[in-house]
């Protein structure tokens, strides 16, 4: 008899600790880890997520420790979940526990500042294991929603396509559809810039200007994704599917979303401090959006909305400034 697949998921925020479900809910046998000991414990003796999933029960074949080499003895997956800037150092810690079979799964939308590295170039930097063992999970998956068990779909990217077959495996549930892809560099582009129009979708909203403004917000963003993806040899059909237009609709639609709602915040009028303080989890487009607009520049890739958020939440550009700017740029053609 095969044995159960083993995850160990890093990370006990709301998406890693979702995601624990997921493959718990496929028939893995899942170890969370996390730094804080009273967070493994809650999950151990009362199989919730008290700080990050309130309320929603874990099933039993899940169960959390703080020690990484316990997570990973004899893992299947390694699953990290962690803000994208805590990636690097974290992950020199838990390397030399890595055991030969492990895959190494992303679920983190972010760009490297300072090295403007994708989530899965700073996994292979720091591992030096080879992309094949390198996966990515993206797509319009508020953590909340998934939690409760309400459908939804992603998508599965690894270069050796018969791994991401194997992760679909391991996370296909009645709720929960994965679509295997190999466009792994589009996948993640997708999932990080879809944050940064995140937070530019939540400005407009929180100034007031309407649905015409979202759907144009949305619409360009998508365009200047799509011109910085073909710049780096992504196929421009993943961002029309659920790693690109889907999670950038779900990100700028719902008020579950930690971007948008950082957004709405800074355009009602609240300083980067004060927004800061009232959010309690990571908003990945805050950081990003530097990092973002450093990997376009590197590409001569023109991404006039990603400046336009760089100038509100870094240079302190008030919004209705920035909006001018903004709607003055020179005419031109839609396909341009």
């Amino acid at each position: 008899m095969t044995h159960p697949v083993k995850a160990a998921v890093f990370g006990t925020g709301s998406w890693g600790t979702a995601f624990a479900m997921v493959l718990a809910d496929a028939g893995c046998e899942v170890t969370l880890w996390g730094r804080r000991a009273e967070i493994a414990d809650a999950v151990n003796t009362t199989r919730t997520n008290p700080d990050y999933l309130p309320g929603i029960e874990l099933p039993a074949s899940v169960r959390a420790t703080t020690d990484a080499a316990e997570a990973l003895r004899g893992a299947d997956f390694a699953v990290l979940a962690v803000p994208s800037q805590t990636l690097r150092a974290n992950l020199a810690g838990w390397a030399p526990h890595l055991e030969p079979q492990t895959v190494l799964v992303s679920l983190m939308k972010g760009v490297e500042l300072g090295t403007a590295k994708r989530m899965s170039e700073v996994i292979e930097d720091v591992t030096k294991i080879s992309a094949d063992r390198i996966a990515v999970v993206t797509g319009p998956n508020l953590a909340k929603e998934i939690a409760e068990r309400r459908p939804a779909a992603a998508v599965v990217a690894c270069r050796d396509e018969s791994v991401a077959r194997r992760l679909q495996a391991a996370c296909h549930t009645p709720y929960f559809r994965p679509y295997t892809s190999t466009d792994v560099v589009g996948c993640e582009l997708g999932g990080a810039v879809k944050n940064v129009i995140g937070l530019a979708v939540g400005i407009a909203d929180g100034m007031g200007l309407g649905d015409n403004t979202k759907g144009s917000l949305i619409t360009r963003g998508l365009a200047e994704t799509i011109r910085l993806g073909v710049a780096m040899g992504a196929d421009p059909l993943t961002f029309s599917g659920l790693a690109g237009l889907g999670d950038l609709v779900a990100t700028c639609s719902s008020p579950l979303s930690r971007n948008h709602t950082f957004g709405t915040n800074l355009g009602r009028g609240m300083t980067l401090q004060e927004t800061i303080a009232v959010t309690k989890q990571t908003a990945e487009g805050v950081k990003s959006c530097e990092s973002v607009l450093d990997l376009a520049r590197r590409h001569d890739v023109e991404m006039p909305l990603t400046e336009t958020v760089v100038g509100i939440v870094h240079e302190g550009k008030p919004p209705l400034v920035a909006l001018k700017e903004l709607m003055s740029r020179s005419a031109k053609a839609e396909r341009s």
